[in-house]
């Protein structure tokens, strides 16, 4: 019989890794061994490829996209994997074995997961799955006030290690609208600084406007409203210059609203990027949404108030790894749809950084009373973030903080009409046109 060699090509970058207390060997060592509760105690943002004979393992932060695909080779199999569709496409062409992809034979690592994939040949075993993050519903008592705090004190942790990290003279922008999540990101932001005994001079509040629409009057009326409007500094676009095939190719997707959403992403970026050319880090409220259940429950056929608040982590991760509704290609939740945030990011070059995203806020979040809390009841549901959120940074800060109606970030950074103008396409169009990319 013949004996498959099997081969790995790790195109993922290390030095994007941003590990609290281990260094990268270290924590490859943790996924390797296959240990969810070491995996589970590795701080920070990383994308980790270890192997072992014919055992690869991948475990990724949310806010890290990582992807896969197995080539064939005569010597054996051949796993390729990269945080891009592209880049696994370029590592193929340029082997002479580019006949072989498809860009829906690639695979998304899973956000929460150690992901185990044994290159042994023809036939190729599935993936196998072990979760490192685990929400426990109902564990925690039903008191928006106690649950507030406990949830902003674990935001204000976040914030404070990344800012141990990144240089102390480096400025720091917020992506932010002034609702909630970029609102709570930048108060608790410029609290953790005066803490910190930090320049705040360094903090602004980026704001896109491409557009008429209401986010840049939202902003000014939060920030005039805890008296620090001084920080806040428009960014402007041109609807004109919105270009649907761009945010395609960067962000490798097509689901309307996270094209949509990665549109205005783009913009901002490039707007920063062109005001300033060294800019680095940003900070934005990706994933206070999800883990606090706020998406219009109307606007989705599949869903149920009882579906939403009965499945802990549905808008971080879809339907789960064991269910039918699970994508291999893009896998669910926010755990595909971050590339709308990372993906602009790295094409402009800043290290972006989403608070809300770290495990010990999906974990604090997942573990809410959710049945107690909102009585299956969507109008109860939908105030609920802005009650947890405004109480625990008035327990952290002292501030009252404005809480206005949810708005996606591509409805308020221009006006609706001229965002119809502008991409007017259906999401077969744009599965349609990435599709092309490859044909």
């Amino acid at each position: 019989m013949h004996t498959y060699v099997g081969e790995l090509i790790d195109l993922t970058d290390p030095s994007l890794n941003r590990l609290d207390d281990l260094t990268v060997d270290e924590a490859r060592a943790r996924v390797l061994a296959g240990d969810p509760h070491a995996v589970r105690e590795i701080g920070g943002s990383f994308a980790l490829v270890a192997r072992e004979g014919e055992t690869v393992r991948i475990a990724r932060s949310l806010d890290r996209p990582v992807r896969y695909f197995l080539a064939k080779k005569v010597a054996g199999p051949a796993l390729i994997v990269a945080d891009r569709i592209d880049a696994i496409h370029a590592w193929l062409t340029a082997q002479h074995l580019d006949d072989q992809f498809h860009p829906n034979y690639t695979r998304m690592v899973p956000a929460h997961y150690i992901t185990s994939i044994r290159i042994v040949g023809c036939p190729d075993p599935s993936p196998s799955y072990q979760r490192f993050v685990v929400p426990r519903p109902g564990t925690l008592a039903n008191d928006v006030d106690a649950i507030g705090h406990a949830y902003i004190g674990a935001l204000s942790n976040e914030i404070a290690t990344w800012l141990r990290r990144i240089p102390a003279d480096a400025p720091v922008g917020v992506s932010f609208s002034g609702g909630i999540d970029s609102g709570s990101v930048f108060l608790v932001a410029a609290h953790v600084m005066r803490t910190m005994g930090l320049n705040l001079g360094r903090l602004k509040a980026f704001t896109l406007d491409a557009g008429h629409g209401p986010d840049l009057a939202q902003a000014r009326a939060f920030l005039d409203a805890v008296d620090m409007g001084l920080f806040l500094e428009p960014i402007e676009a041109d609807a004109k210059t919105l270009d649907a095939d761009e945010v395609i190719r960067i962000t490798e997707d097509y689901k309307s609203l996270d094209v949509e959403c990665a549109t205005m992403g783009l913009a901002l970026m490039r707007g920063i990027r062109a005001r300033y050319p060294d800019w680095r880090h940003l900070l934005d409220g990706d994933g206070g949404d999800e883990n606090m259940k706020d998406y219009p429950i109307e606007e989705n056929p599949e869903l149920t108030i009882r579906s939403v608040v009965n499945n802990p982590l549905l808008y971080q991760e879809g339907w789960g790894v064991d269910t039918m509704k699970h994508s291999l290609t893009y896998s669910g939740g926010l755990s595909r749809s971050y590339v709308r945030t990372y993906a602009p990011a790295r094409h402009f070059g800043f290290e972006g950084f989403s608070p809300y995203t770290r495990p010990a806020l999906v974990e604090l979040a997942g573990s809410l009373p959710w049945d107690a809390l909102t009585g299956y009841d969507v109008d109860r549901l939908y105030a609920l973030k802005g009650r947890i959120v405004a109480s625990g940074v008035r327990a952290l800060t002292g501030i009252a903080m404005p809480v206005f109606e949810k708005r996606r970030f591509q409805h308020g950074a221009i006006e609706a009409g001229a965002m119809r103008r502008a991409m007017p396409w259906s999401e077969a169009d744009y599965r349609r046109r990435f599709l092309e990319l490859y044909a």
